[in-house]
């Protein structure tokens, strides 16, 4: 992290950034086999497991679409006051196409387990095309906000309008 941020995403190959953890570019492979993008932007389930605790962890008698909107906004880009440290890697991707493309690529990859998570809360046996579409929409939604300048209200908006097309989750 510290290469990336003193020079750059770009600056930085996977060779020099094997060399600093003294192993080899096999083993930084190994161990992130998603790529660079992944050194710097490492799952490993989190964003999942984050997603369910959003949902399942809501107020009672509290709407999914409420839940899901505080945890976006208490992420990056949307949160304020974050900690100069994390305020900097999320600088960082925020200016590189590379990691903002990649990082839109794992939350979109958690769509199947959001939709699973809104049928749960709805009540559903199963999921179905609408809560897929739904789930899809909220992953996507945070990414097109945080591109707005102001993302904190593009954010608002967008939960808002989700809201009035799927009432009642």
């Amino acid at each position: 992290m510290e290469l990336f941020l003193e020079r750059g995403y770009d600056k930085v190959t996977v060779a020099e950034i094997a060399a600093a953890a003294d192993t080899a570019v096999t083993t930084v492979f190994a161990h992130f086999p998603a790529g660079k993008e992944a050194l710097i932007l490492d799952d490993s389930g989190e964003r999942a497991a984050s997603l369910a605790v959003a949902v399942r962890g809501r107020p009672e008698g509290g709407s999914v679409l409420d839940a899901l909107h505080a945890f976006f906004a208490g992420r990056a880009p949307f949160a304020e006051d974050l900690p100069v440290e994390y305020q900097r890697r999320m600088d960082l991707v925020m200016g590189t196409p590379a990691l903002c493309a990649y990082a839109r690529r794992v939350w979109v990859a958690c769509a199947d387990t959001l939709a699973e998570l809104l049928a749960e809360a709805a009540g559903r046996a199963e999921v179905d095309d609408s809560l897929r579409v739904l789930a899809r929409y909220v992953l996507e939604t945070t990414d097109l906000a945080s591109g707005c300048p102001d993302p904190r209200a593009a954010l608002a908006s967008a939960f808002q309008h989700l809201k009035l097309g799927w009432p009642g989750i």
